[in-house]
């Protein structure tokens, strides 16, 4: 509009390319903080002003808190008399009065009904596939562009699969494909000067291999999210130790999950698995029988907590069960923790059981965290007994180096066990 006092900020040629070109579609794989967010913003803002005859245009994100971010953002990068804010309901309506919607994908049933002239799909990978059905009948009678973008999650989902195809068309039809594809990388930001190189080299040092690929590299897991990585399980799959446990971590079984019980030898390699369903009395009997007098992290979390306060209160030994209380956090670190140590080799996956639920186990992003957990339906009882072990390991390992133990040493703390190790 001639009396618009807009100006598009100042977006790096990636950038551009992504976003502002004249197909339909637009699906956008980016890498974290690569400026995929702004440069939404400015092409649906552009839209709103310029661009589509229709009134209404959405910006799509997984909740309202995500939403909200790119509402205040839009705002605040707007001047003041070009839009009228309403803050309860999200909008913005411009000097044109068009309407710039901030939604949320939660409920996708709420998306249908408009007509919409353009929108942008943010974090894809977190919102379900029902989302984008609904929006995208929202631009059927209007023809309307859509932006769809993420971070990489896998390959087990819609974003995905979509970003394949659009791929596949660019690659077989070239000018003549109605779709566009564009994959952002943290060495594009970086050569842009939007991301710090040394930054990136930091978070491949403290991050999961797995979730370092997905956000910084571009890279998909394999197995769909697994945060061990399966060639990393399958090279660390052994033979149960003959070595003594120096420790034992404990997952609590909950309604139908079954209790397990591992233990690692002084190299950090698991030399004990058991799992069963039993009631709690005789679940708190075996534990017991098991563990003895070796240090041991137990799942202290709800039911698990009264269960950890009878184990302490066990005649001669109860002074080493320790409680481990999971929320999104501590489970985040705990699972990073039991990452870093089956990508270096330095525990062991036993065959069966143990190795399905490790390759089976995915992690998500959330406004929190990370959340690792077991696909619907499935257990990870395993995995987090192995991660209670690796973490009750390490901490044994930082007074009783690996080094300092021998054969003999070894042996003498086999005879020191009750006759139930």
């Amino acid at each position: 509009m001639r009396n618009a006092t807009y100006e598009r900020p100042p977006l790096k040629s990636y950038q551009l390319y992504a976003f502002f070109h004249d197909k339909r579609e637009g699906w956008v794989e980016g890498t974290t903080k690569c400026g995929k967010t702004v440069t939404g913003m400015a092409w649906l803002t552009e839209q709103a002003l310029v661009g589509s005859p229709y009134t209404n245009h959405w910006w799509v994100a997984p909740v309202y808190a995500q939403a909200r971010i790119a509402y205040d953002r839009t705002k605040a990068g707007l001047p003041p008399k070009m839009y009228r804010p309403n803050d309860s309901d999200m909008t913005l309506t411009l000097i044109n009065k068009h309407v710039m919607w901030y939604k949320s994908a939660e409920k996708p049933d709420n998306l249908y009904g408009e007509d919409v002239g353009s929108m942008v799909l943010d974090e894809c990978t977190r919102m379900r596939v029902q989302a984008w059905w609904a929006a995208r009948t929202t631009l059927t009678k209007t023809k309307g562009k859509v932006r769809g973008v993420a971070n990489i999650k896998g390959r087990k989902n819609w974003h995905y699969n979509l970003c394949r195809m659009a791929e596949q068309e660019m690659a077989l039809k070239g000018p003549l494909a109605e779709c566009h594809y564009a994959k952002i990388l943290s060495k594009d930001a970086v050569e842009a000067g939007v991301l710090d190189a040394k930054d990136v080299e930091d978070a491949k040092r403290v991050l999961p291999e797995a979730i370092f690929n997905e956000l910084y590299m571009g890279v998909p897991s394999d197995d769909g999210g697994n945060p061990f990585g399966i060639g990393h399980i399958a090279a660390c799959v052994k033979e149960i130790s003959e070595y003594p446990a120096v420790c034992y971590g404990v997952d609590l079984g909950k309604h139908v999950d079954p209790t397990v019980i591992i233990g690692l030898d002084h190299l950090g390699m698991v030399c004990f698995f058991e799992q069963f369903l039993k009631p709690w009395m005789e679940a708190k009997e075996t534990i017991r029988r098991v563990c003895g007098a070796v240090p041991t992290l137990v799942d202290a979390t709800g039911v698990g907590d009264p269960v950890l306060e009878d184990l302490q209160r066990g005649k001669g030994y109860g002074g080493n069960f320790e409680g481990y209380v999971f929320h999104v956090k501590s489970k985040q670190q705990l699972m990073e923790g039991l990452a870093n140590g089956i990508q270096e080799r330095a525990t062991s996956v036993l065959e069966g059981p143990h190795r399905a639920e490790m390759e089976s186990f995915e992690f998500e992003y959330t406004r929190t965290g990370v959340r690792y957990s077991a696909p619907e339906g499935m257990h990870d009882d395993c995995v987090c007994a192995h991660a209670l072990a690796w973490q009750h390991w390490k901490s044994k390992a930082s007074k009783h180096p690996a080094s300092q133990w021998g054969a003999s040493e070894a042996a003498s703390e086999q005879e020191a066990q009750p006759e139930w190790a």
